[in-house]
């Protein structure tokens, strides 16, 4: 009832067996046709239908990025990822590799078959191969969205033997070639787990049940409310303070006078205020993500109310650098990043058409205005020599590229700020581009990079911009930066011993 497969393979051992497997594989789908699936009738030919392009897996994305947050958005992207990359690969390779005709019909149901028939060949089965996919990319980066998937796309899998388009082999390959994508898409672009820094040093933390003693400010400027009241759920027991940007440093501070754990809630400008406060009070931080970026939070492997909830409630937290810089009067500390050159022209443009157009048009924009616009690069004095330098990047820990993904720390504590500098030359869009290709090199034309604690650079022309965690200020004269090791405690939730 089933059609011979032609395989043009000599007739040996491996050929028997071969042939016992594909008989095995037409008696298991003979089988599932005849067999009563109860209330499989209504069910799995519409979801097989529904898979069909891809699109129920596209509605899936659009439903889990729909709750809002980091990694429910990372999941549905990754998920969306790996179906792309087994899709490509069933149809470049899987379908031409392989040409099986599809089963016979006869003995599936009539009520069971799909309207429009398939005309490609059979092995392997492109709908479980994406199904797969999505499924393993959605769980690789988050757990709790792979179990609510899972049940649907081993559904869709099973649908292609239920209306008689697929052997069960075909389906069992088509799954396997849909995990190896997502594990092959993670080799490429690492998950937020696997990125995640080391829980070390470990710190000696007040375990606040409920929350009590713990005072959050949160900038109602950083679309953060969201996450704060999440956090009030949370932690029925803490106190959360909103207020505007120009009242957030005032109100940290009358905070920090009664809280016994400082808490703040918004993007890296904001936790950097909250750093410098704790620093001086002595207090622990509890940091909750609010922004845009957020690069010391989700570096710190904290991404919302829930993790930093369960670290407050257990009292688990590390200690973590800071760095600090001096130029002239004006001194700061930095959680993430230090800069002179063009990229504080460039954050500066950023935060001038943000509000306007967006967070990432701006940013595309800026980066286009800052390197067509005609400019002579800064020029500072270090180890004894004068420099002229386009770019001058200090980072708060060592900053790493895994795969495909931009650069994370895998280190909070490594008591080393990572200096990258890209030379002055007459064309620096070609040089800030390759530094950027290049990654952390020791050495190249355009860019060097080293590991030091401590470094000075002198003779810093007047106007010259300096950011720091995304905040520009003007500097001239001596600049110094140092390295502060394990100046700050923070929660953050720790694995298991």
């Amino acid at each position: 009832m089933t059609p011979d497969v032609d395989l043009t393979v000599p007739k040996t051992g491996a050929h028997s067996a071969l042939k016992r497997m594909l008989a095995l594989d037409c008696r298991l789908f003979e089988f599932a046709a005849e067999r009563n699936w109860p209330g499989a009738g209504p069910v799995l030919p519409r979801l097989s239908r529904s898979a069909n392009h891809g699109v129920l897996w596209f509605a899936a994305a659009a439903a889990i990025t729909a709750s809002r947050t980091p990694r429910a958005r990372r999941a549905a992207v990754r998920g969306l990822a790996s179906l792309s990359l087994a899709s490509l690969t069933i149809n470049t390779l899987g379908k031409r590799s392989v040409r099986r005709p599809r089963p016979v019909l006869d003995p599936v149901p009539v009520m069971r078959r799909l309207k429009r028939q398939p005309i490609t060949t059979s092995f392997p089965s492109g709908h479980a191969a994406s199904a797969a996919a999505f499924a393993t990319g959605v769980a690789l980066e988050s757990p709790a969205w792979g179990a609510a998937v899972a049940p649907v796309a081993a559904s869709v899998a099973l649908s292609r033997v239920y209306t008689g388009v697929h052997f069960p082999s075909d389906v069992l390959a088509g799954a396997a070639l849909g995990v190896g994508a997502a594990f092959a898409v993670r080799a490429l672009v690492p998950t937020r787990a696997q990125a995640a820094p080391p829980a070390r040093p470990r710190a000696d933390l007040p375990a606040l049940p409920g929350g009590e003693g713990l005072v959050l400010v949160a900038n109602s400027a950083s679309g953060s409310a969201d996450r704060a009241r999440a956090l009030r759920d949370a932690l029925p027991k803490a106190e959360v303070v909103e207020c505007e940007p120009e009242d957030v440093e005032a109100e940290l501070e009358r905070a920090a006078g009664h809280a016994r754990v400082l808490g703040v809630c918004g993007g890296d400008g904001t936790v950097n205020t909250a750093a410098g406060v704790a620093l001086r009070r002595g207090l622990p931080l509890a940091v909750l993500p609010g922004g845009t970026l957020n690069h010391f939070a989700y570096d710190l492997g904290v991404e919302d109310a829930r993790d930093l909830s369960r670290a407050v409630e257990q009292g688990e937290g590390v200690r973590v650098d800071v760095g600090r810089f001096v130029a002239g009067r004006k001194r700061g500390v930095f959680l993430n990043t230090f800069s002179l050159g063009v990229y504080p022209e460039l954050v500066r443009e950023r935060e001038r058409w943000s509000e306007r157009i967006g967070g990432w048009p701006a940013g595309v924009l800026a980066a286009v205005r800052v390197l067509r616009a005609d400019r002579h690069p800064l020029e500072a004095e270090f180890a004894g020599r004068r420099h002229p330098l386009w770019l001058l990047f200090a980072g708060n820990g060592m900053y790493h590229r895994m795969g495909l993904a931009p650069g994370r720390r895998q280190d909070l504590a490594d008591g080393r700020l990572d200096v990258r500098v890209v030379h002055g030359g007459r064309r620096p869009a070609l040089r800030l581009l390759s530094a950027a290709l290049a990654g952390p090199l020791t050495r190249s034309p355009a860019h060097a990079a080293v590991q030091v604690g401590r470094l000075h650079l002198a003779g810093v022309a007047p106007g010259t911009l300096l950011a720091y965690d995304g905040e520009v200020m003007e500097v001239e004269g001596d600049v110094w930066l140092e390295k502060l090791p394990q100046a700050l405690t923070v929660y953050r939730p720790l694995p298991p011993q």
